[in-house]
């Protein structure tokens, strides 16, 4: 395949349509409009694009074939953050608006719409491409993902960051749930000499041994039912760039020997093939688990453990650096003030209320509790009245009331699980409602729930 170029300046788009007829029609209206455009008639096709080239802009059907259109979303925001993905359908349905939402997805046409209406959103993310790829002048490192925090914790952080981003050495982070590891991923990759490739994240919690080899390591065609068509895998689309393994701890076993061989070898081999392949990516692996702990009950491998410990950093939980909260609440009522046109601040009291309370769910809790008032507070200020009920909806549990210090000895994933159950109990037992609170895959909560049920104590 030509690798997609550019037209008059303009982004290269992918389009995914099993109706000839239409995507057609798409290809037709888009290349008059001065777009480079590819287009893939299955899932398969689609992501065999996306692994081979990089699409500023991808407009996907959502009902496809085995996969949906919301599968093609993910996996194009986990090969480019910025690409902008514009689906449509026949069957529009509140799920589906709001798992695309959720997504990230940059919009949503239900079918039947006028062409001008699919013009006018490809011309909005192309738009929004140029503004994220323009340089900042006299910025020889612009890096687009933010850290907030001055405190001595934060600090060690950036000096961390700054050690290790030009080294290609596997890093490791480790840190409760919320504590911002991707985003600490991410500006690695950033600062670092590979920031012109790609960041792909791979959320090990949430896939089976079987699919992660087939995600990570691609297959080939006839290597399992269903596979019909050579597939790249993950590790060698990210080749050049960053590859980071969320919740590693969470990888199976026998899978762990797969990865700690990719480490020392740098070699893919795909399912169903005989030789290998070399690759050049960083890992950055991350975990809200005790590795030494889970090494210890045999549940994670001690030559993997001692492999990922070379470059290792763990993230303090966000009661241990107080000082940065009203730094990152003004950080992000600034977000919504841009977004939304809404001007909000704390009053003082709520600023006090917001630093003494213990914050289980970290930093993603309190970015999750500004969002809601930025959205539903009615006036321009929060009172800490109105700022203790909107925790209490997110965290029903006592220590909304107070600042609540982790007791002696609580373990990091005594904490997390702790977390859970309160807000389970916040959502009645919605799991779905519950893993978008925690900014988890729901599959990812499935996995958390199946090892704490195994972890509780027999009758």
């Amino acid at each position: 395949m030509t690798p997609p170029g550019t037209m008059l300046g303009k982004p290269a788009v992918l389009v995914v349509e099993d109706d000839a007829a239409f995507s057609t029609t798409l290809l037709a209206l888009l290349e008059s409009e001065g777009y480079p455009v590819e287009v893939a008639r299955s899932s398969d096709e689609a992501l065999e694009c996306l692994a081979q080239h990089s699409f500023p802009i991808v407009v996907s059907d959502i009902y496809l074939d085995q996969r949906t259109g919301l599968d093609i979303l993910r996996r194009a925001r986990a090969l480019e953050p910025r690409c902008a993905v514009i689906l449509i359908t026949g069957k529009g349905s509140l799920d589906t608006v709001l798992e695309a939402t959720r997504a990230g997805a940059f919009d949503y046409l239900a079918k039947p719409f006028a062409l001008d209406r699919l013009s006018r959103a490809v011309a909005n993310a192309a738009a929004a491409w140029r503004e994220t790829s323009t340089p900042v002048e006299g910025a020889e490192r612009a890096v687009s993902v933010e850290l907030v925090g001055t405190s001595h914790a934060m600090v060690e952080v950036y000096k961390f960051i700054s050690r290790v981003a030009d080294a290609d050495s596997t890093v490791l982070l480790q840190g409760e749930t919320g504590t911002g590891k991707e985003r600490v991923a991410r500006m690695i990759h950033e600062s670092g000499a590979r920031r012109a490739g790609r960041f792909v994240v791979v959320d090990c919690g949430a896939l089976s041994a079987s699919l992660l080899e087939a995600e990570l390591f691609g297959s080939l065609r006839g290597a399992y039912t269903g596979a019909d068509r050579d597939r790249t895998g993950l590790l060698e689309s990210a080749d050049g760039g960053t590859v980071f393994l969320d919740e590693i701890g969470e990888m199976d076993l026998g899978f762990q020997q797969r990865l700690l061989r990719f480490l020392q070898e740098r070699e893919v081999r795909p399912l169903g093939a005989t030789a290998s392949r070399k690759v050049d990516v960083r890992v950055v692996a991350a975990s809200n688990r005790d590795l030494r702990q889970l090494v210890a009950e045999k549940k994670f491998r001690e030559d993997l453990w001692y492999r990922l410990q070379v470059a290792c950093l763990t993230l303090e939980p966000l009661r241990e650096r107080r000082e940065d909260i009203p730094l990152l609440v003004e950080h992000f009522l600034a977000t919504h003030r841009e977004r939304l046109g809404k001007s909000l601040r704390l009053s003082e009291q709520a600023m006090n209320a917001a630093q003494q309370y213990s914050w289980p769910g970290n930093v993603r809790q309190l970015q999750n509790l500004i969002e809601r008032l930025a959205i539903l507070h009615p006036s321009p200020v929060v009172e800490e009245e109105a700022f203790t009920e909107a925790l209490r909806a997110l965290d029903p549990g006592p220590s909304a009331q107070a600042s609540a210090e982790p007791r002696s000895g609580e373990s990091l994933s005594g904490i997390e699980e702790e977390h859970i159950r309160r807000v389970l109990q916040a959502t009645h037992g919605n799991k779905s409602r519950a893993a978008e609170i925690l900014g988890i895959e729901r599959k990812t909560l499935y996995r958390k729930l199946e090892r704490m049920r195994e972890s509780e104590p027999r009758p």
